[in-house]
């Protein structure tokens, strides 16, 4: 199963955010890495801040490139604005839905715990993290597995929610109510900078 194996948090200083969560390594060091990491930099090209912004949404939703493009070219297709489109089915995805809800404290554990089969959809196990979501779906946690501490923990750690989701804590299962408008997800990324990039 192809992903990102590499050092976590380099890849959160070079974008100045915690996108793979808390991140104790960009407190301690906000500047980007390496040996020229607190000199100053010169002024990036207009292609460099495209390609960044592409970069940062690939890292935070877990993607590799041809996923990514492929994303793209199913938004582009569909009527709407592209760049909208693009973050609505990323995060229609169900590992990132999983995190959502709080059943994974990240969206790496949430793949993890999609990927061992401890996620149902609509009563079925769904081990597949970039299965899409459709409006009323139910997403849970096993039965078998409700007992795990780590959910456990992230379920009553939880405190975050969100309009498109509904999530019933107690019985840990949610359902997907809609896809999310632009404004209600929170994520720092500038889409319309990617669809000029893949624009060209």
């Amino acid at each position: 199963m192809a992903r990102y194996r590499g050092p976590k948090q380099k890849i959160a200083r070079r974008f100045k955010e915690p996108i793979f969560g808390p991140s104790k390594a960009l407190e301690r060091k906000p500047y980007p890495p390496g040996q020229h990491g607190r000199g100053r930099r010169r002024r990036e090209s207009e292609y460099a801040v495209q390609l960044k912004e592409k970069q940062k949404a690939k890292y935070t939703y877990g993607l590799l490139e041809r996923q990514f493009k492929n994303l793209f070219d199913k938004a582009t297709r569909k009527r709407g604005v592209t760049g909208e489109n693009l973050l609505k089915f990323l995060e229609a995805r169900l590992d990132n839905t999983v995190f959502r809800m709080g059943f994974a404290r990240t969206r790496r554990q949430a793949r993890q715990l999609v990927s061992h089969r401890h996620i149902m959809v609509n009563d079925r196990v769904v081990n597949i993290p970039s299965y899409e979501l459709s409006p009323d779906d139910v997403v849970e946690v096993r039965p078998k597995s409700k007992r795990l501490d780590i959910i456990q923990e992230n379920v009553e750690r939880s405190r975050h929610t969100f309009p498109w989701l509904e999530v019933d804590r107690e019985n840990m299962k949610g359902k997907f109510l809609e896809l999310p408008q632009r404004e209600d997800i929170p994520e720092n990324i500038d889409e319309q900078l990617i669809v000029e990039l893949y624009s060209k």
